[in-house]
């Protein structure tokens, strides 16, 4: 699998996993923004690519090679990091951070972490608002950080809310004002996709800088 290591190599007491969405790669800007911020705080991060995108597709892969790619990465960031599964925040992009949720509120094999980090949770399909992919929220005992636009149209402000609700670890919410599902600003708003990105970076770093030691 090709990943990106970044910040320490050991002495660190947690690590983040950054999972890309499904347009994208490893090297999404937003994902490299968060991982930047995360070494220059001395949080080690690990951005890598679902087979698909290495293989030069641009359709996802299925649900059980996405589910195994996810854990595997898991993996190999526990042992890069020398750090036990516990001591990772898993998450990442919107199918990433998805499939992160997902392996972590896994009803027969949940994998452990400190904390999920969703960014941009894609609470539904493009057009597909009654069909929530929420059923494994009550198995998710961790903390979450969810940071979405208020123009997402994969997850309305009011149905994301109400959703998390079923999760029974902590939750903070995090609004990027006038952002849509790609992170990007309405022009009228004055501000720039880099905004939002430090904005992200910026949020995501002292979130998981805030979990318990």
């Amino acid at each position: 699998m090709n990943s990106m290591y970044a910040g320490p190599k050991r002495g660190a007491d947690r690590a983040v996993l950054l999972a890309h969405g499904a347009g994208s790669d490893m090297h999404a800007a937003t994902l490299a923004r968060v991982g930047d911020a995360l070494a220059a705080a001395k949080i080690p991060s690990l951005r890598f690519n679902y087979p698909y995108r290495d293989a030069g597709r641009k359709s996802p892969d299925r649900a059980a090679v996405l589910d195994a790619a996810t854990r595997e990465a898991a993996g190999e960031l526990a042992a890069r990091a020398k750090l036990p599964p516990e001591r990772l925040v898993l998450g990442g992009r919107s199918m990433g951070g998805r499939y992160c949720s997902l392996i972590v509120g896994d009803d027969e094999d949940p994998v452990p972490a400190l904390g999920l980090l969703l960014l941009g949770y894609p609470l539904h399909a493009a057009g597909k608002p009654d069909q929530p992919r929420l059923d494994h929220f009550p198995r998710i005992t961790v903390p979450c950080l969810f940071a979405s636009g208020t123009r997402d149209s994969l997850a309305g402000q009011e149905a994301l809310t109400s959703a998390v609700k079923a999760i029974k670890g902590p939750v903070t919410m995090h609004w990027l004002e006038s952002a849509d599902h790609g992170y990007r600003p309405k022009k009228s708003s004055g501000r720039t996709t880099d905004d939002v990105a430090a904005e992200v970076a910026e949020v995501s770093v002292d979130w998981v800088q805030s979990l318990p030691g």
